[in-house]
């Protein structure tokens, strides 16, 4: 639930996204500040101690990557989400790489943008890498079958169906498949949650 504890940092070049964002989420509960680009975030992010970040990833100062990258040296306390458009998904899981708790594709509607600034919330009290859900992760993953491993690396490196199945030697149909298969056997609601899980557990990492 929103709750007066955190406050919603929006950061984006368009002053009409951020003007209508922050009015939705304030007629929601939210407690909300805009940043009109990410170096004024940065200087301001020292000060937080427990926020939610609503970032961009395309801006022309500064990328949503490269911000989140740099929040880390800030010690902020900060979980971040990132925007994305269509063909933003491989960027936005070099975000999570980097740091980010979850992205939303464009567009996107008042209710998924709320579910999750609240789950972001909710990762500032938790303690990372909780042993059980750790457990639970790599329980998953060892249902996984040799292909359906190989195209959820490609997914967690953000690699598109078509290049997926180009690689593999295998139709996109195929892919597709076994895409849904990976994310009802890792118990994934969506394709940010599976690839913070992957992250989480080190899958795919060198």
């Amino acid at each position: 639930m929103p709750t007066a504890d955190y406050t919603v940092h929006i950061v984006d070049d368009d002053e009409a996204v951020r003007k209508s964002l922050a009015f939705m989420l304030t007629m929601n509960g939210f407690a909300a500040r805009i940043h009109e680009s990410a170096s004024s975030f940065l200087q301001f992010a020292p000060s937080i101690h427990h926020g939610v970040l609503v970032t961009d990833l395309r801006m022309p100062d500064m990328s949503g990557v490269e911000l989140i990258r740099k929040l880390k040296s800030t010690k902020a306390g900060v979980s971040a989400i990132v925007i994305t458009g269509h063909g933003d998904v491989p960027l936005a899981v070099e975000a999570m790489k980097s740091g980010a708790v979850d992205f939303i594709e464009k567009p996107f509607d008042d209710i998924a943008m709320i579910d999750a600034i609240i789950r972001a919330a909710a990762m500032l009290m938790e303690q990372p890498g909780a042993p059980t859900g750790l457990a639970d992760v790599q329980a998953c993953l060892d249902t996984l079958s040799k292909r359906e491993r190989e195209v959820l690396a490609a997914v967690v490196a953000g690699q598109p169906n078509k290049l997926i199945a180009y690689e593999l030697q295998i139709s996109s149909r195929t892919v597709e498949v076994h895409r849904a298969n990976v994310m009802a056997k890792m118990r994934a609601q969506s394709l940010p949650q599976l690839v913070r899980m992957a992250i989480e557990a080190g899958f795919g990492q060198a």
